[in-house]
């Protein structure tokens, strides 16, 4: 009973999830130029044109320069979906430099495509290193320089998880990152003092309580960019929903372990 409920949850979550792009609001300010080494990993030519085709919405180069990524680094993916900042991450860091792409255990048990997604990224780039354990057994490796995720922070707050899950993933987070290391946050807001709720019911959640508990864990909050904000998203819809898909206000917080 307490899988078929899992995967009920999970199945709106990931039906379509593929196609979902970033939020770019209409009205968000002009960034500078992105690094030389972040406009390259773009023009990587192993980067399937599906990908490529989402650039404009998804602003990757000036997200990552957000994130500080730089080559040489080892950074993680955590929750890397489909492998399109995967893909770029590992351009980016170049061949000095290692990406750990984490895909959770149960959502590939729910998809296999997200295994496959995977496995299809490890084959293309030597420098990515797959783990797909359990949320509940995240073990990523020490002395990481970057853990990113985008608009996956809410899943941890799926209500067939143990609501233990989201403190125990940003400790495991917090000792896998080396002093000075950054945690990225991407994910669809949700209205300012609902809770917990929008997380299973329409895949957002309030920015506060991302910062209130990525805090918690020992983090200090570096900044945000107003890069994928939306003012015009009532907030209330779901992030599937035909009226907002692929336009929700987005927050990108950055958060630093303590030297």
């Amino acid at each position: 009973m307490a899988r078929k409920i899992l995967l009920s949850a999970l199945s709106a979550l990931l039906v379509g999830a593929a196609g979902a792009a970033l939020a770019q609001s209409a009205s968000a300010p002009a960034s500078g130029p992105a690094p030389a080494h972040l406009t390259a990993a773009l023009a990587d030519p192993v980067r399937p044109a599906a990908d490529v085709s989402r650039d404009a919405v998804r602003k990757p180069a000036e997200l990552l320069a957000f994130a500080e990524v730089k080559p040489g680094q080892k950074v993680a993916d955590f929750i890397m979906g489909g492998g399109y900042f995967t893909r770029i991450l590992s351009a980016a860091v170049g061949p000095k430099g290692h990406v750990y792409a984490y895909q959770p255990d149960e959502f590939i048990k729910f998809q296999a495509s997200y295994g496959e997604n995977q496995t299809k990224v490890v084959g293309d780039y030597k420098n990515v290193t797959a783990s797909r354990e359990s949320l509940g057994a995240l073990d990523l490796p020490d002395g990481l320089d970057l853990v990113f995720t985008v608009q996956n922070y809410h899943d941890l707050h799926l209500t067939p998880f143990p609501k233990e899950w989201a403190g125990q993933v940003n400790a495991e987070i917090y000792k896998s990152l080396k002093p000075g290391g950054l945690y990225v946050i991407v994910d669809h807001a949700a209205t300012a003092g609902s809770g917990l709720e929008p997380a299973m019911k329409v895949h957002r959640i309030d920015p506060a309580i991302v910062r209130q508990e990525v805090e918690a864990a020992g983090f200090k909050f570096e900044g945000e960019t107003q890069l994928l904000r939306n003012p015009e998203d009532p907030l209330t819809a779901s992030v599937f929903d035909p009226s907002i898909r692929g336009r929700t206000d987005q927050f990108a917080m950055k958060f630093r372990k303590p030297k």
